[in-house]
């Protein structure tokens, strides 16, 4: 149990996570307009989408089906038949005065994840249901110094909202959670994830409580945008209430935004409850009803999924929860992995994407979907250290190279001359100058100073442009020095 300390003793954290997912759809959830990204404002909105009197919605039977894939791949109850209720409160970009969401019968029921925390261990956290609803439109303060401008590209598309126990007990975790559920949604293609984009956002419910009370009083920060922001704000809203509380206040129920410039939450209303939204069934939608054979259909196409393939990656690869749990957080790089590691060494395999790879990506921000290196050459250079092509320290500048040009590491290590030396004479040849130069080096190794023998290698692998097998120079240097 994670506990934050304050004043007057220990606190436990609670909270719970509601994430919205943009549904991956070429269409909106009762419309046939466009949802693709980066449009022209009110370019992508149909009469239903605006409202328009007499306009009735359709359901778009791709969304409810990624729904369902989705609450197969959360371990959750599908609902064969649920109810889409309208959820009133007037905002600008609201054309209908109302959200058609679901409310008391959701098409997803309970399931649960297990989150991959940074010591290695994990953590179940339950999901209370899935549910789909419409998105709002857009209200745009920076564009006109006394007017709000609306956007309805966005009004009507499909979103997830996958709403979590409160099984959370730190930043940390919220931080996982996110990010597993990213992971997932991912693997399934039911939605992209892109959180600067806007096609994920969460709403985070932070309380806490002396160890063993009743919850606290929960505060809503709404619509945080990265995983970064939503540990920010965590740990910002606990040390407020905390201090709140300690100084003999009380926290309100409301609803909080999140500065990032300040790294604050500001209050922004009073927290609704579900009755002030008047929810109700939409007379204009039929209860929705699923066959069980459709959803098993959907199953048997779901792929291996995440904690699946890090529990395989540490069985068959012999690799480590945390490594397994860090290849497998993206498909791309996981199906990467395997391409490298395959009739190889496989922790090998792991350092290099992980090490030299991961390394390259993040300096130039680039995805492994457009790396410079495929799978197949970085393979190539794993087997020419194995057969004594290159050193390790060549390799790595044969990376380099590769990682700048696309160049295959055959071509690399011909045209520049970067074989790696193992050739006995001229090894040894080299050996006999560094010790001819270092009469000083050899009365320190002889008295007893082993460490020495290090300058003695740096003056080889000088010698040789770093071409020299160190194995081998190590050896002869021992036999000579000893001898």
């Amino acid at each position: 149990m994670t506990l934050i300390q304050g004043r007057t003793g220990d606190w436990e954290v609670v909270i719970g996570l509601e994430v919205h997912a943009q549904v991956t759809s070429k269409s909106k959830l009762f419309s046939g307009a466009s949802t693709e990204f980066g449009a022209e404002p009110n370019t992508q909105v149909s009469l239903v989408d605006a409202a328009m009197p007499g306009m009735l919605p359709v359901i778009n039977e791709k969304a409810v089906e990624q729904a369902v894939r989705t609450g197969l791949g959360l371990n959750a109850q599908i609902n064969l038949k649920s109810i889409f209720d309208r959820k009133n409160y007037f905002y600008p970009d609201l054309p209908q005065g109302y959200q058609i969401s679901q409310y008391l019968d959701p098409v997803v029921g309970k399931g649960e994840i297990e989150i991959d925390l940074e010591d290695g261990s994990t953590r179940t956290v339950g999901i209370t249901r899935l549910h789909l609803e419409q998105d709002a439109g857009k209200s745009i303060h920076d564009q006109d110094p006394r007017k709000t401008l609306v956007d309805l590209n966005r009004s009507g598309v499909a979103l997830m909202e996958i709403v979590s126990e409160p099984d959370i007990r730190s930043a940390e975790e919220a931080g996982a959670y996110v990010e597993k559920i990213r992971s997932i949604l991912r693997y399934l293609g039911t939605c992209d994830g892109n959180m600067q984009e806007g096609s994920m956002r969460a709403d985070v419910n932070v309380s806490v409580r002396k160890p063993g009370d009743d919850f606290g009083t929960r505060a809503e920060i709404k619509n945080v945008n990265s995983i970064r922001f939503i540990r920010q704000a965590i740990d910002y809203e606990v040390r407020r209430q905390i201090e709140l509380i300690e100084d003999g206040g009380e926290v309100d129920q409301e609803t909080r935004l999140f500065d990032p410039d300040r790294a604050e939450t500001r209050s922004m209303r009073s927290k609704e409850e579900a009755h002030d939204y008047r929810y109700f069934p939409d007379p204009d939608l039929l209860p929705l009803e699923l066959e069980q054979s459709w959803v098993d259909a959907i199953r048997e196409t779901l792929p291996e999924l995440p904690d699946q393939k890090k529990h395989r990656f540490v069985d068959d690869y012999g690799l480590s929860v945390i490594d397994a749990g860090t290849l497998v957080a993206e498909r791309k790089i996981a199906e990467f992995f395997e391409a490298v590691a395959e009739g190889r060494d496989a922790k090998v395999a792991a350092n290099w994407v992980m090490g030299e790879l991961f390394g390259a990506l993040n300096r130039t921000d680039t995805d492994i979907a457009t790396s410079p290196v495929s799978a197949a050459q970085l393979g190539q250079l794993i087997d020419f250290i194995s057969d004594g092509t290159v050193s390790n320290r060549l390799a790595k500048n044969v990376f380099e190279i590769m990682f700048e040009t696309s160049d295959d590491p055959k071509k690399i290590v011909e045209q520049r001359g970067m074989k790696q030396v193992t050739d006995a004479g001229a090894i040894e040849a080299a050996v006999d100058e560094a010790i001819a130069a270092g009469a000083a080096q050899v009365d320190q190794y002889k008295g007893g100073n082993v460490k020495v023998l290090g300058w003695f290698v740096g003056q080889v692998m000088k010698a040789t442009q770093g071409k020299a097998n160190p194995q081998a120079v190590n050896e002869m240097l021992r036999k000579k020095l000893d001898g």
